[in-house]
């Protein structure tokens, strides 16, 4: 069964359909829950969103889900963070100075810098630079296209956990993994076949 974080964000009807679409219409494999025994239980978790850092941490905290995925990711069992979802995995963003994320992984949270005709947010498509040995992106190609909504972008600290970069100006970290926990900055379930592929990985993890 696969759980999908929900803590009142945007963006998780699309990662639920999705998951619908990749595992057939088999509606009862994929759950939006907040329960934290269906959470626990699962055999991989989702925590998607869009929208503030400092808003989605309290809602984080206000349903008591920070503790309950701390004790999953612990688990060992797959975790996948998806934009929004991605930056909470880090300890703090420039978006809301002063609120503490999930700390799960260690790096900043950028605001993309303007100039030389970029628009912030991105919206769009952007290709990605592969790292290898990911496992997030097994049969996908090198600079596939992937759909990005973001003013903010990762710097991971630990390069060894970056899965895939992509430029904007800056380089962004577009993915990561470490162990267990997988995410990507960009939306999965909105990168037609390539974001298909990688759903697919991480739920045949």
């Amino acid at each position: 069964m696969i759980a999908i974080i929900d803590y009142d964000a945007g963006n998780i009807k699309s990662v639920e359909k999705a998951l619908q679409y990749l595992l057939k219409q088999d509606v009862s494999e994929v759950t939006l829950t907040r329960d934290r025994d269906v959470i626990l239980s699962a055999d991989h978790v989702i925590l998607p969103g869009v929208g503030s850092f400092g808003d989605a941490m309290e809602k984080l905290r206000g349903y008591g889900l920070e503790s309950v995925i701390r004790e999953y990711t612990e688990s060992g069992k797959p975790f996948l963070g998806i934009c929004l979802g991605l930056q909470l995995l880090f300890e703090e963003s420039e978006e809301s100075p002063g609120v503490r994320g999930l700390g799960l992984l260690k790096g900043k949270i950028r605001r993309i810098p303007e100039g030389e005709g970029r628009k912030v947010p991105q919206i769009g498509w952007n290709d990605i630079t592969l790292n290898p040995t990911s496992r997030l992106f097994t049969g996908v190609p090198d600079h596939s296209y992937v759909y990005f909504v973001h003013s903010y972008y990762l710097e991971a600290e630990d390069r060894s956990e970056v899965a895939a970069t992509t430029e904007y100006g800056v380089r962004i970290d577009a993915a990561v993994e470490a162990g267990n926990i997988f995410a990507c900055q960009f939306h999965p379930e909105k990168s037609s076949e390539v974001g298909l592929q990688i759903l697919k990985n991480f739920v045949e993890l």
